[in-house]
C-alpha cells in the first residue's frame, strides 16, 4: 500500500483532486464507486470548483459504495450529498450515474444494484471491475457499510448486501470485498484525529487487525493508496 499523507483534510482534498483528474485522464471511460462522509464532501467542493472544465465529465461514470435506505431528498443520502456539492456544478451526462436507490425495499436494491454493476462494469476474475473504487473509515475500522459486527458480509458471495448501522439500526445498501478488491485502484480519504489509532493498525498490520473491514481492503492489482492528513496519521511511526 501507499501512505500519502497531508497536513490537513484540505490538502487531502486538493491532492486527491489532483490524484482522480490525472486517473481519468489516462483512461477513455472511468467506472467509480464513490463514498459517503465529510471528507469526500470537501473533495466534491474541491473538484466542481477547479475541476468542472478541466475533466470530461461524459467519459466518467458514477457509482456508489454504499448508500443509507433512505429517499434521495433526505439529508441523510450519499446521492444527495453528491449532487449538492458535485453533480449540480458538472456538465456529466444523466445516465452515467448510477445511484443506489435507498427508497426501494433494501434486499431487493441490493440485488437490482448487482445487477447495474454486472450489466455496466467490464469484468474481470469473473467480477465487476471499477476502475477506482473510494472508501472511507469509521472510527470503528468499518469500511463501505460493512461494519465489524458484520465481518460475513466482507466475503458475501453477493455483490451488493444489505448492512445494518450498529448502533441505529439503519440499513443500507452496500459493495461487498470481492467487488471492492476486483477494482483496479481502491483509494482510502481519512482524515482526522479520531481516526488515528485505527489507521495505525490497520496500516502497520498490527495483530488483530483483521476484525476491522478496513483491514480487509487487499486489492488484486496491488494498487491501494491511502490519503490521509496528519491527525489520522499521527500513530504512525
Amino acid at each position: 500500500m501507499e501512505l500519502k499523507i497531508y497536513t490537513d483534510k484540505n490538502e487531502v482534498a486538493v491532492e486527491f483532486s489532483k490524484y482522480l483528474a490525472d486517473f481519468v485522464s489516462h483512461r477513455k471511460v472511468s467506472h467509480i464507486a464513490l463514498s459517503g462522509g465529510s471528507t469526500p464532501k470537501i473533495v466534491f467542493d474541491e473538484l466542481a470548483s477547479f475541476y468542472a472544465d478541466k475533466i470530461d465529465w461524459k467519459n466518467v461514470h458514477f457509482y456508489w459504495g454504499d448508500e443509507r435506505c433512505v429517499d434521495p431528498t433526505d439529508d441523510q443520502s450519499n446521492f444527495k450529498m453528491t449532487v449538492a456539492h458535485l453533480l449540480s456544478k458538472i456538465d456529466i451526462p444523466s445516465e452515467n450515474i448510477h445511484r443506489v436507490k435507498g427508497e426501494n425495499d433494501p434486499e431487493e436494491e441490493a440485488d437490482r444494484y448487482a445487477q447495474v454493476l454486472e450489466e455496466n462494469l467490464p469484468k474481470s476474475n469473473g467480477l465487476p471491475k471499477f476502475d477506482m473504487v473510494i472508501l472511507g473509515m469509521g472510527d470503528d475500522g468499518h469500511t463501505a457499510s460493512i461494519f465489524p459486527h458484520e465481518l460475513d458480509l466482507w466475503n458475501s458471495d453477493k455483490l451488493c448486501e444489505v448492512a445494518v448501522h450498529p448502533e441505529s439500526g439503519q440499513k443500507r445498501v452496500t459493495i461487498t470485498g470481492g467487488v471492492i478488491n476486483n477494482a483496479d485502484t481502491v483509494a482510502f480519504l481519512v482524515t482526522g484525529e479520531a481516526k488515528s489509532e485505527k489507521v495505525r493498525i490497520i496500516t502497520q498490520q498490527e495483530k488483530g487487525c483483521n476484525k476491522y473491514p478496513a483491514s480487509l481492503v487487499d486489492p488484486i492489482s496491488k494498487s491501494l493508496v491511502w490519503f490521509l492528513d496528519q491527525s489520522a496519521a499521527s500513530e504512525i511511526s
